[in-house]
């Protein structure tokens, strides 16, 4: 069996009998796709049952045989191979139908901006698929029409405009709109077309310096106050949401004891100028500073900063009326208590800054937490209302503060404080008093240590111990309570022989180190109680003796031993 070549149709067997028929099998006859071509079972004839497409199926391979009329095989199978010619039945298709791309302003002539890349599904190995680029349309066409072009075969776009014209601040917009054509044939007559927008946007370059709107503003402050007093303006033709737009403001001259600050506004760019250490009339009534404005981006090499990157600031300062000032503040003194009332104290010292004014100062207690101060409106000076006492709970740490004010006749008058400190010298004013006042022991002891007892004084060195702790003066005392001195401020109190159980009140002589000394006579309870494995009851120990009366009962028990 004879297969002709590949466009031909027919297939002859050199052994076809009259009861033998064709067969054709394979993908494409018997197979699926089925159907799309047929064999006649007599002639041999193959023919193409439906339009074939080489974008979906190229190829196919198909089978022929003979059989008898009772389908045994007689001849082959023999191969047919079927190969779809491409026509150019498909456009060019790009991926996308916008495109964007972005180029620098002033970039070189020849700059690759972007590159537009379309498929066509027709056979890659003839021209119904190569393609070819052209630019059909930019919009806008100022400055020029052709301010692009692309590359046919590669479908690179470059820019064709000067550098100089490709000016973003100058063109009549920031983005072109090209409509690029992509046909295949290589571009023929005859060829089909798919078309795509690009988007060219020209992007900034710090190539313009800002300046100032103006050469000089001028501003002006209340002494005393900060904040911004004053806003510079910018021009900058520069892309605003860029650092090549964004300004940064510096103070190069006037500012020696840096009492100004400037910072940059974000939303208008503006340079807030702000007063940060308060201002003095009396010391400078106007500033003048220099100020640079510079971007955040650098410029590029062929610009600078002109001189309208500089402006000056006139700050005029407000003359306020300012409350009095003391001095010193605080002002100590050092005093000792207990002096007569109406005693001189110290004299304030208050001064008014506004000295190109000519204004009295009047003097008034504030604050004086004990009431012992008076002060005489006019001079300022400071005298005792009242005795002065270290140990008063207004004093801590032996200093006494107390807050006076001083206010000018100013319109409206102006007020200042200032604070006096007593340093308060101790006075044997105290006398030393028992601790602890109350103590325990059981009926039955006999030449037991009671307690440690000590005493305390509210005054301080030298005016406190060593203390002196003695038994009263009365008779008898010494034949049942002893005292032993431990330190210079604590002693031993001994029980000689057992009590009945009661409270017994012992007197007590407590005397300081000051000078004069001071003494104190005071009792020490005691409270006999009954004592049984190892607790101690006084409930029942309520009976207060006097101390004539312990004296008594002593006297009379040493009598009858």
């Amino acid at each position: 069996m004879e297969l002709f070549g590949l466009g031909q149709s027919h297939v002859i067997s050199s052994d076809m009998k009259e009861d033998h028929i064709f067969r054709l099998t394979g993908k494409g006859a018997d197979q699926d796709p089925k159907g799309v071509f047929s064999i006649n079972k007599l002639t041999g004839e193959v023919a193409v049952s439906r339009a074939l497409d080489r974008e979906a199926i190229a190829f196919y391979h198909l089978q022929v045989s003979t059989t008898d009329m009772s389908g045994k095989l007689v001849e082959g199978p023999v191969d047919l191979d079927v190969y779809v010619i491409d026509q150019n039945d498909n456009r060019p298709i790009f991926r996308e139908s916008r495109y964007s791309g972005e180029v620098l302003e002033g970039s070189p002539t020849g700059t690759t901006v972007m590159t537009m890349t379309a498929f066509d599904a027709d056979d890659p190995n003839t021209d119904n698929a190569v393609l070819r680029y052209i630019i059909l349309r930019q919009s806008p066409e100022k400055p020029s029409p052709n301010m692009f072009y692309i590359d046919p075969e590669r479908g690179d776009i470059v820019t064709v405009i000067s550098p100089s014209l490709l000016d973003r601040e100058t063109l009549p917009t920031t983005q072109y709109e090209l409509e690029i054509v992509a046909k295949d044939m290589a571009g023929s007559e005859v060829g089909l077309t798919g078309t795509a927008t690009a988007t060219i946007t020209i992007t900034d370059r710090n190539d313009h310096a800002p300046e100032f709107t103006h050469s000089l503003f001028q501003a002006s402050v209340d002494e005393g106050s900060t904040g911004v007093v004053v806003n510079l303006t910018v021009d900058d033709r520069d892309d605003p949401a860029t650092g090549a737009w964004r300004a940064i403001y510096s103070i190069i001259n006037g500012d020696p004891n840096q009492s100004f600050e400037i910072h940059t506004n974000p939303d208008n760019n503006e340079g807030m100028l702000s007063v940060v250490k308060p201002l003095d009339y009396e010391s400078t009534m106007f500033h003048t500073l220099l100020i640079k404005v510079e971007n955040e981006d650098p410029l590029v090499p062929d610009v600078i900063y002109g001189p309208s990157s500089t402006a000056t600031v006139y700050i005029t300062v407000q003359d306020v009326n300012e409350g009095p000032v003391f001095f010193p503040d605080p002002l100590m003194v050092t005093k000792l208590e207990n002096i007569p009332v109406g005693s001189f104290v110290a004299v304030l010292n208050a001064t008014d800054p506004d000295y190109l004014q000519v204004q009295s100062i009047r003097f008034a207690v504030l604050r004086d937490p004990a009431g012992w101060l008076s002060v005489n409106p006019v001079r300022g000076m400071v005298n005792t209302t009242a005795t002065l006492d270290r140990e008063s709970p207004h004093v801590h740490n032996n200093r006494y503060s107390a807050v006076f004010m001083a206010t000018d006749n100013g319109n409206p008058p102006a007020t200042g404080t200032g604070t006096l400190i007593i340093k308060l010298e101790d006075e044997n004013d105290n006398a030393p008093y028992v601790v602890p006042s109350v103590t325990r022991v059981c009926e039955d002891a006999k030449e037991v240590n009671v307690a440690v007892i000590g005493a305390r004084d509210k005054d301080i060195h030298p005016n406190t111990d060593p203390f002196k702790i003695e038994l009263g003066k009365q008779p008898g005392l010494e034949k049942t309570w002893k005292i032993s001195r431990i330190n210079n401020t604590h002693s031993q109190i001994m029980l000689l022989h057992s009590l009945k159980r009661a409270n017994y009140n012992v007197p007590l002589v407590l005397t300081d180190s000051g000078f004069p000394p001071l003494t104190n006579n005071t009792e020490l309870k005691v409270q006999v109680c009954t004592c049984k494995k190892n607790r101690m009851d006084c409930s029942g120990a309520d009976a207060l003796l006097t101390n004539m009366l312990l004296l008594a009962l002593l006297t009379l028990s040493l009598l009858c031993l």
